[in-house]
């Protein structure tokens, strides 16, 4: 092998070697190698944890200055070739906010839903803001007990009579099933829901 002029034997090429490494394990150098140990000799850093999942986002977006009339239908149109799977009116008192929450079917459809911010309705433009799944269950818990003559703002609770204590005391729920198939009859669900409610 011709180096500089002189053969090197085998006895050279090993001191090249090490010349080599050496100059590899020095650091910093003029063109900027960052410190540190060099992985080229040492050990590679441990490999990431074999399970890191982490779940995609709750799909809701909130919608803020609505036109007093808007309906459902003109928030479909709003939001057109997106998803829609549910629209939450915000109510205060019994009186519109002009708030709504509405929850798209895959959480790709958030940016697009975000991409429609400050576009008109009607005469008004809506603002629209990313929300959160605790948010929405929020919103919904509020209409329910604005919905049963409360308001979860209020300090003190009202006092209730006997009657009222009683009929509380009996289990009232109504459970909205969605996304039923269309052949299925009136009845038919008893046999889904045998094993989790009495009827």
């Amino acid at each position: 092998m011709f180096y500089r002029g002189k053969y090197i034997d085998s006895g050279d090429a090993r001191e090249m070697g090490l010349k080599r490494q050496r100059l590899m394990d020095q650091g910093p150098s003029y063109y900027g190698t960052p410190p540190g140990p060099s992985y080229m000799y040492n050990t590679p850093p441990p490999p990431p944890p074999a399970y890191s999942y982490v779940p995609p986002p709750f799909p809701v977006v909130r919608l803020r200055g609505l036109p007093f009339d808007c309906a459902e239908a003109e928030i479909a149109d709003f939001f057109h070739g997106l998803d829609i799977v549910d629209v939450l009116f915000v109510h205060k008192g019994g009186k519109f906010t002009g708030e709504a929450y509405c929850v798209l079917g895959y959480p790709l459809q958030i940016d697009f839903a975000l991409q429609r911010n400050r576009q008109n309705i009607g005469r008004r433009y809506v603002e629209v803001f990313r929300s959160r799944k605790d948010e929405y269950y929020k919103a919904i818990a509020n209409e329910v007990f604005d919905a049963q003559g409360g308001s979860p703002r209020r300090g003190a609770p009202r006092a209730r009579s006997y009657d009222e204590s009683k009929d509380l005391a009996e289990y009232k729920g109504v459970l909205r099933l969605r996304g039923i198939a269309i052949h299925c009859q009136q009845g038919g669900h008893y046999g889904f829901l045998q094993g989790f409610c009495t009827f």
